[in-house]
């Protein structure tokens, strides 16, 4: 455990206030804090899947298939720039191409937009690899928007990807988590009320206990194998914690992982943060166990 990292990075994380600024203001923040230049042996080029915008990008030892990556960003902030560093460390080390999906945002597009995009997107890669070579992975709400584009696909009939990553998941819109409110404080980011007004945002007034929008509540069985990793510092930490309970009950092979004292999506901090860098090692070892069974 690199407690002295945690600390740094917890000081680091309570120095802003996110809350205060515009929505232009934190989608630029949020930019400078997540988008990073792509590594110079990885290939990035701007592609479209299924009628949505991204990025592809290809490390060198590609061979095992393709990962579609959802960002997160509330559903309000993020774009497939600010995925594209973790979409990219998570191919890396599964062997797989990696789409970072642009998928529509609120307050310009609410719910059910991004699930449209999403299905889209994996509908139109359906059609250029078969389904064992595909993976799906996403952080925050992105790894909420995978679960419901995967519960959107098997309800269509679709065959279903190898395996889905999801770090730190938001995927519980009506609110319901305990640790919600009594992990306030630990939580150098979000609170109970701004994740309300992030919710409200998105849903335009939709019923947030609709399963595309709390894929927590949905009926979970037929998923593929998942992989959940959270911090135990997050205010989402119940999310991920009953979406792991839920998938098993459903018969779904799920893996929590519970990292002490990391914030939310700590692996954001690969390269800094020892925890970071091992859980990436981790899910990407998910995934090419996975990949082509």
């Amino acid at each position: 455990m690199s407690e002295n990292q945690l600390l740094e990075i917890d000081r680091e994380l309570r120095g802003g206030d996110a809350a205060a600024a515009s929505l232009a203001e934190q989608r630029a923040g949020f930019e400078a804090y997540c988008a990073r230049p792509a590594a110079p042996d990885v290939t990035v080029t701007p592609v479209t899947v299924g009628g949505v915008p991204g990025l592809r990008a290809e490390p060198p030892t590609t061979t095992a298939g393709t990962l579609l990556y959802l960002h997160g960003g509330g559903y309000s902030i993020g774009s497939a720039r600010s995925g594209l560093a973790l979409a990219t460390a998570l191919a890396r080390r599964a062997g797989t191409s990696a789409v970072s999906l642009d998928y529509r945002l609120a307050p310009e597009a609410v719910f059910p937009a991004a699930v449209d995009d999403g299905v889209a997107a994996y509908r139109a890669l359906l059609d250029q690899d078969p389904p064992e070579r595909l993976a799906m992975a996403g952080d925050s709400a992105g790894a909420g928007l995978a679960l419901a584009v995967l519960l959107r696909a098997r309800d269509a009939g679709l065959p279903l990807p190898a395996a889905v990553v999801a770090m730190s998941p938001w995927v519980d819109l009506t609110l319901t988590g305990e640790s919600l409110r009594t992990h306030e404080a630990l939580d150098p980011i979000f609170d109970a009320a701004g994740i309300a007004q992030i919710a409200a945002l998105y849903l335009g007034g939709a019923d947030p206990s609709d399963p595309t929008a709390s894929p927590l509540h949905a009926d979970l069985h037929g998923l593929p194998p998942l992989l959940v990793q959270v911090g135990s510092h997050e205010v989402l930490l119940d999310d991920a914690t009953r979406l792991a309970a839920r998938a098993a009950s459903a018969h779904v092979d799920v893996v929590l992982e519970v990292v002490a004292g990391a914030p939310h999506v700590f692996q954001h901090f690969a390269g800094r943060l020892e925890e970071a860098d091992l859980a990436l090692d981790r899910a990407g070892r998910f995934l090419a166990d996975r990949l082509g069974r």
